[in-house]
């Protein structure tokens, strides 16, 4: 049952208003939170999994080669020590 009493009319269409607004300045925090967010880790030098997966590719191929490397030094330094 509804009252008919206009202090408590106005007052519900009062509430109901500060809550249809505190409603639009929580979307409103939230949506500017996340842009702030977003412009943060953008100024950050993170790189993309792709990217890292590649210098990662490209840091193992290197050791291989390095370790090939090596192998051949010591060769050539068993071969000059043999033959001097």
């Amino acid at each position: 049952m509804q009252s008919e009493n206009p202090f408590i009319a106005d007052f519900v269409k009062m509430m109901n208003s500060a809550a249809g607004t505190f409603a639009g300045m929580t979307r409103e925090a939230r949506d500017t939170a996340k842009e702030r967010f977003k412009e943060l880790m953008g100024d950050m030098d993170f790189v993309s999994r792709e990217e890292f997966d590649a210098v990662k590719d490209m840091a193992a191929t290197a050791r291989e080669e390095t370790e090939t490397l090596k192998k051949q030094v010591a060769a050539l330094e068993a071969k000059l020590s043999a033959k001097g």
